[in-house]
């Protein structure tokens, strides 16, 4: 049992380390803006003034688009990120913050990916709502057989809700 941990804890320290997951990151977050043309980064300003126009009559939709914003940025705002910001900052220096921005730019493709896919591949359910997100894109996009992965995302997703501390 003390060689399974042993083996676990050097598999976590090499996945999670800064070595593999920032590069990883960063490397996505370039590759997509890339792909999509710097989209997030032209189109800034104009999604800006989008979040301070109503919504007009006869338009489908039921939320307004700063309403739609805020429920994004709740769903990826956690205490984690509040926490980390100010323990980065207390460990790392004022220069932490650059580097959160710099990180940022580069995400803002990612996000903008992820939020993609959640529109494209979402459902409506026997009730009529809209529902979606990384299962439902794993599993509508990549097809049937990649099925189990979308389950297990969903379950792991489960589980780790329990100990994160979302409020």
């Amino acid at each position: 049992m003390l060689m399974l941990e042993t083996l676990l804890n050097s598999l976590v320290r090499y996945v999670w380390g800064e070595y593999i997951l920032i590069p990883l990151l960063a490397l996505v977050g370039i590759y997509l803006s890339l792909g999509l043309k710097l989209l997030p980064w032209r189109y800034l300003v104009y999604a800006i003034q989008l979040l301070w126009r109503p919504n007009k009559p006869g338009t489908p939709g039921e939320i307004t688009p700063l309403q739609a914003l805020m429920t994004a940025l709740s769903a990826t705002i956690g205490t984690g990120n509040i926490a980390g910001v100010a323990t980065a900052i207390y460990l790392g220096g004022p220069g932490a913050l650059f580097w959160m921005w710099v990180i940022a730019l580069m995400g803002m493709a990612t996000k903008y990916s992820e939020a993609v896919l959640g529109l494209k591949y979402r459902q409506v359910d026997c009730l009529g709502q809209y529902v979606g997100g990384p299962m439902y894109y794993i599993k509508n996009g990549l097809g049937e057989k990649w099925k189990w992965l979308a389950i297990s995302f969903a379950l792991f997703g489960m589980i780790a809700a329990f100990g994160i501390g979302n409020m």
